[in-house]
């Protein structure tokens, strides 16, 4: 062993390093990569609070409450639409409905009592909005919590649905964990369609609780089998309190007709930000999307007619968008025919006029008519706030003769182009950041682009054209027009090309600008650990170049996943973040969530001088501990629990041969023994093809394996920091059991009878009133105490040895002085003298052994006893959430407020009277292990259970690793405490 100075410079080193990289990961995780621009909302909120729902409809009528939003001076206090139930998250309140709901009156009303001129005849009722209030329970640490708002908005909902016709339908909306507790009443023929927002479908963002894996098992199921139409609004990197993978709802197969929508807010037209978790509920672009949406859809009749008010309200990408409807061209329409290769460029067009761009005999297959519209629109797709500039594109043929002529109908013969892309791309304003912080896009604002397949020309047609009639009144805005050529670059650019300093790809020339480049990334990690920098570089201006306006700057959009798309404005040598959550560690793949591909596309319409023609990809080191740090927090805990099951696997071990190591060299020992081998093993398992629900959840991906050997590197470090703090709080407490007498009673075989009472005392009180994990703290802090009022105990000198290896030498009843035998043969009797100074030899020689034998004991004890502190230290954080739960709960519900499910006393039992045996007893624990070598030799096998669990199945599921380590001490206390071991200690 190494001396005390050595052991304590090389735990201390150890810990300082851990801390020093936790501190690290702190500040990186708080970077942004995908920036905010939300436009903050305002509204004239009231809130009417329901007191007829009571105790007649559920019994937890006393612990929450339901109340009815209503918009002052624009609202009656009577309901009379569409009623709305709005349930809260995490910590959250009623209160945050008020965003939506304001935005909701506010746009079916143009004044107060006014409707707006949108909605007259559709069939379209204003919003009554009702929120539960949960008084900020912190339901996502706690099932039975969850469970509890699951039951009061079921009562919620019939409540509501009685104050309406029959066979109305209700819409549920729920933020962060409100929208499981909105899943979880599903399946339901009331509610006609769930929008959740920042909700983690898929993954808990606390995993201390296995009731909460249990419901998110009974959602997973709903979500792939109920027919209810659902829609997840997720808010990308820029949410920081989940990870957002786990927003995206899972996917119910292509056999399934059932509606299923996860938008990401960066690919949410008209928003194009990210979106942060509390945020969500207030930004502007996205609440009046979604007040929108919901007021549509009370012209909804079926789940089809519900799927496509979704697609078009909270639309990603243009998908199943309806048909192109045309405008009607005039009888008498002014016809310009564009010489051929010529682009459709206008600004602020006048007039109604349509513009035919010849197509190319020699255009290749499948080339692709470009149109795009500044501030109009291509029906149906607009901004919210559009000029009246239309544009609609046409498929014509016919006779032409003249470049410029008038013609009618009869000459020309056109049909609707159907569109391959109809969507709204954003304009990042020169000279602003994008998206402008605090701001954000305007609803004028936007891109409509329409592609299409250039259709054949038909045999025996003279010409044909793309027909582009522009209908405008000379506003803001400008049309272009134009055949491009589907030009992809593909790149074999992989992760470990860019690790050690990035890696350029440069973009083949062409003659002439293009409006669309597609670049593709076959073999690039894909997952939300990691994060890359794009650096463009583009064609330097020159002076020809610097008075012209480009009118759509280079445009970056990348896209990862169906969900998910972002965009940026490429300037030269600004860098770009590129990040994604199409894979990630604890999420189950999907066919919609490669771990390997991305794609790049960029659009722009220029004079050439802005054209990117080479970039330069790295890995944004700092942004990717920031998410790693986001992300395995839990697995931290988890496995610093293992290496505590490792320290005590060898300590009891080292026992058996006859002595225990303090935790010091305990740490030492493993540190410099185990720990390498460990590491290696780590990133062995790491390489492993596991699936996203074992150890660090990433598949075996052999990037991310180095985070196996890190992440045990720092829970070694931890645990080295935890020891030292354990001593800090040892400190006082040592001084303080000097001054008081010792009243401690020892009893080997048996507990006193106050102890014995005290115990059923306490179950009784877990098993009715408080939750185990109070009896738990208790259990620490017990434990805590008797570990320092038996730490000033002087040690034995050198080593610590155990009795079984301490000699222990026969002592005869009485000894001559000389050494020789008395002869008595032949002697009469004598008269028995008195040998003083050897019994008072034997006597001292006794004390002596029996002082001995008291310190190995209390030595071996206290090593013992830290060693288990040290444990059950650790299992706190898995334990102390409900704790804060059940405090929560007890401060805004009342002290009479129900708190069921965590009663279960066998959870603590063992710890109970393993603490009161610590606490009873000078002997170690070990010593009635070890008595008997047939019956507890083995039983330090179980700590390497515990450590297995802890590193296999503690990341995503940390409560097994509390409920393994309970179960162990308890058939450890029973196999110590069994009648035999106890009737053999006692005959010897």
């Amino acid at each position: 062993m190494l001396p005390s100075t050595m052991t304590s410079i090389f735990t201390a080193s150890l810990g300082l390093f851990s801390l020093t990289l936790i501190y690290i990961c702190y500040h990186a995780a708080n970077l942004t990569v995908s920036p905010q621009g939300c436009r903050m909302s305002w509204m004239s909120p009231s809130y009417l609070l329901q007191h007829e729902f009571n105790s007649s409809w559920t019994p937890l009528a006393h612990r929450y409450s339901l109340w009815l939003y209503r918009e002052v001076g624009w609202d009656p206090n009577q309901v009379m639409g569409v009623p709305v139930l709005f349930i809260p998250g995490n910590a959250g309140s009623s209160h945050q409905v008020r965003s939506i709901a304001s935005s909701a009156t506010r746009q079916y009303f143009s004044s107060p009592f006014v409707i707006s001129s949108d909605f007259p005849g559709r069939g379209i009722q204003s919003l009554d909005f009702f929120a539960v209030e949960f008084n900020e329970d912190l339901s996502a640490f706690h099932g039975p919590t969850i469970e509890s708002q699951i039951e009061y908005s079921a009562a919620a909902v019939r409540y509501i649905l009685s104050h309406y016709p029959p066979n109305t339908r209700i819409i549920v909306m729920g933020h962060s964990m409100g929208g499981i507790v909105g899943t979880a009443l599903l399946p339901s023929d009331d509610i006609s369609a769930l929008i959740t927002m920042s909700t983690p479908h898929t993954l808990p963002p606390a995993r201390f609780d296995a009731r909460v894996d249990e419901i998110y098992r009974r959602n997973a199921g709903t979500l792939v089998n109920d027919s209810t139409p659902v829609v997840s609004i997720c808010g990308g990197a820029t949410d920081m309190m989940i990870p957002s993978e786990s927003c995206i709802l899972p996917d119910p197969g292509p056999e399934r007709d059932i509606y299923r929508r996860t938008v990401f807010t960066s690919a949410l037209e008209g928003a194009w930000t990210g979106v942060g978790h509390r945020e969500m509920v207030w930004c502007h672009q996205v609440r009046w999307r979604v007040a929108r949406a919901a007021l549509e859809l009370g012209e909804a009749r079926s789940d089809i007619d519900i799927g496509g008010i979704m697609d078009t309200w909270l639309s990603r990408d243009g998908r199943l968008s309806p048909p192109v409807a045309g405008i009607d061209i005039p009888e008498a329409a002014t016809y310009e025919v564009l010489p051929e290769g010529t682009n459709l460029v206008t600004r602020k067009p006048i007039g109604s006029r349509t513009y035919l761009l010849p197509i190319p005999r020699a255009l290749e297959t499948n080339a692709t008519f470009v149109l795009l519209v500044s501030r109009g629109s291509i029906s149906p797709i607009a901004p919210h706030h559009s000029t009246k500039l239309q544009t609609a594109p046409f498929f014509c043929v016919g006779h032409a003769t003249s470049p410029t002529i008038q013609q009618s109908t009869e000459s020309v013969s056109c049909v609707p182009l159907e569109p391959s892309t109809l969507k709204l791309l954003p304009s990042p304003i020169p000279g602003k950041p994008f998206p402008v912080p605090d701001e954000g896009s305007d609803e004028s604002e936007g891109v409509v682009l329409f592609e299409a397949t250039v259709p054949r020309i038909p045999s025996g047609a003279d010409n044909a054209w793309i027909g582009v009639h522009v209908d405008a009144a000379g506003e803001d805005g400008w049309v272009f027009g134009g055949f491009d050529e589907t030009r992809t670059f593909q790149s074999d650019i992989g992760v470990f090309d860019i690790v050690a300093g990035g890696a350029k790809l440069s973009l083949q020339p062409t003659e002439r600008s293009l409006v669309r480049r597609h670049i593709t990334f076959p073999k690039l990690l894909s997952n939300a650990l990691v994060v890359y920098t794009l650096t463009p570089e583009s064609v330097r201006p020159t002076t020809s170049c610097a008075h012209s306006v480009s009118l759509l700057p280079p445009l970056l959009v990348h896209k990862s996943h169906p969900a998910e798309t972002h965009y940026h404005r490429l300037e030269h040598k600004t860098s770009v973040s590129l990040h994604t959550h199409a894979s990630a560690p604890y999420i189950p793949l999907s066919r919609f969530s490669p771990s390997y591909s991305s794609e790049l596309w960029i659009y722009a319409v220029s004079t050439g001088c802005e054209d990117v023609n080479e970039f330069t990809l790295t890995i944004d080191w700092w942004a990717t501990i920031g998410r790693i740090a986001t992300r395995y927090p839990t697995t931290l805990i988890s496995w610093a629990v293992g290496v505590v099951a490792l320290l005590m696997f060898h300590a009891w071990r080292e026992s058996g041969k006859g002595s225990m190591p303090n935790v010091s060299q305990s740490l030492v020992a493993f540190i410099c023994h185990r720990l390498p081998k460990l590491l290696a093993a780590s990133l062995v398992v790491a390489l492993l093809p596991l699936s996203p629900d074992y150890y660090l959840g990433t598949r075996g991906e052999p990037f991310l394996a180095f985070l196996a050997p890190v992440l045990l590197v720092v829970a070694t470090g931890l645990v080295c920091v935890s020891w030292w703090l354990i001593l800090l709080l040892m400190w006082p407490l040592r001084f303080l059991t000097r001054l008081l007498p010792p009243n401690r009673r020892y009893d080997e075989l048996s507990m006193p009878r106050t102890t014995v009472v005290s115990l059923i005392f306490i179950c009784f009180l877990v098993f009715v009133v408080v939750p185990w994990q109070i009896a738990f703290m208790g259990c620490w802090l017990i434990h805590l105490h008797t570990c320092a009022s038996s730490a000033h105990r002087k040690p034995y000198p050198g080593s610590v040895p155990s009795l079984r290896s301490t000699p222990i030498e026969s002592l005869p009843l009485r000894e001559r002085l000389d050494g020789r035998e008395d002869d008595t043969k032949g002697t009469g009797p004598k008269e028995i003298k008195s040998f003083e100074e050897p019994e008072t030899q034997d006597a001292c020689r006794v004390r002596n052994l029996a002082t001995v034998t008291d310190t190995l004991n209390a030595t071996q004890t206290y090593h013992e006893n830290t060693h288990l502190l040290l444990l059950i230290t650790w299992l706190l954080p898995l334990s102390m959430p409900v704790l804060a739960v059940w405090v929560r709960t007890l401060m805004t519900a009342g002290y009479t407020a129900p708190f069921n499910g965590d009663h279960n006393v066998f959870k603590v039992a063992p710890f109970l009277v393993l603490v009161e045996f610590a606490s009873h007893r000078k002997s170690a624990l070990l010593e009635f292990i070890n008595f008997d070598h047939s019956g507890g030799s083995y039983l330090h096998w179980g700590y390497l259970i515990v450590a297995c669990v802890s590193f296999l199945l503690g990341s995503r599921e940390a409560y097994r690793v509390f409920d393994v380590a309970s179960m162990y001490i308890g058939c450890a206390l029973v196999v110590i405490f069994s009648p035999v071991r106890f009737a053999r200690r006692i005959a010897t």
